[in-house]
């Protein structure tokens, strides 16, 4: 059983586009007419500007796309049923970490690329910055283990441009990072279950997480410890984007 399967029943309740990141991805796209979108999800980031094919191994993510959206193919990053060469480009989005084989994806992303594959990613190295970590300890250790060091898309690829992605204080789209200024979002069982590593948290840990917050929030303490966090617009929590340059 694919993971979303089992966690996305109601993903789209959290989980949208952001159309300061849709823009970053559109950029990082430039001059490619053809993509595949490989662990499309419901489908938040696909360009409508371009000719996408959607790739996605959970059928419970696939019924949650929208009907004018990119048609579908349910299969795995691991096995594209498709020919070689046959896109300009690979978009994938916060789906590497969930491979059960991530050099077989990635050679498979190479081989249907013509010119460029294009992934958002976390930079592990930089994920101890993150003070959500604080409370949900065992999150950085499943999250330093399952995402790839930024070297790692270099040795595969050979050329490899990685731009920080910073994330707006209003982000849109309710991974993680995005609510770095938020943190009673943290309070909400609908926003843990749009965020994958949760779902893997004991929940002795996420209650335990969960009232701490709570209280540091509520006596004024996480507003005093994190008051630079408070006067930005944007922050660094080590969101990435990679072009890979087949050409």
């Amino acid at each position: 059983m694919a993971l979303y399967d089992r966690i996305g029943k109601h993903y789209t309740r959290t989980r949208a586009a952001d159309p300061r990141i849709a823009t970053a991805i559109e950029r990082a796209l430039a001059g490619c007419d053809t993509v595949l979108n490989v662990g499309a999800g419901a489908g938040a980031y696909e360009p409508a500007n371009r000719r996408v094919i959607a790739l996605e191994p959970s059928w419970t993510m696939i019924v949650q796309r929208h009907r004018e959206g990119a048609p579908v193919v349910q299969a795995r990053a691991e096995a594209l049923p498709f020919g070689d060469a046959a896109f300009d480009a690979v978009l994938a989005v916060l789906t590497v970490h969930h491979w059960s084989d991530r050099r077989q994806g990635f050679s498979e992303c190479r081989r249907v690329a013509r010119r460029r594959i294009v992934f958002l990613t976390i930079d592990p190295a930089v994920l101890q910055q993150f003070w959500v970590y604080h409370y949900f300890p065992t999150l950085l250790s499943i999250d330093t283990a399952i995402f790839p060091q930024m070297a790692t898309f270099g040795d595969v690829f050979g050329v490899a441009a990685v731009e920080p992605l910073l994330i707006p204080a209003d982000c849109l789209d309710g991974f993680l990072g995005a609510y770095w200024r938020r943190p009673e979002e943290f309070l909400n069982p609908s926003v843990h279950a749009g965020i994958s590593t949760f779902a893997q948290l004991p929940a002795s840990e996420l209650q335990a997480g969960v009232r701490a917050l709570q209280q540091d929030i509520e006596s004024g303490s996480w507003a005093q410890a994190h008051a630079q966090l408070l006067r930005r617009d944007a922050l660094d929590v080590g969101y990435r984007l990679v072009e890979c340059c087949l050409v």
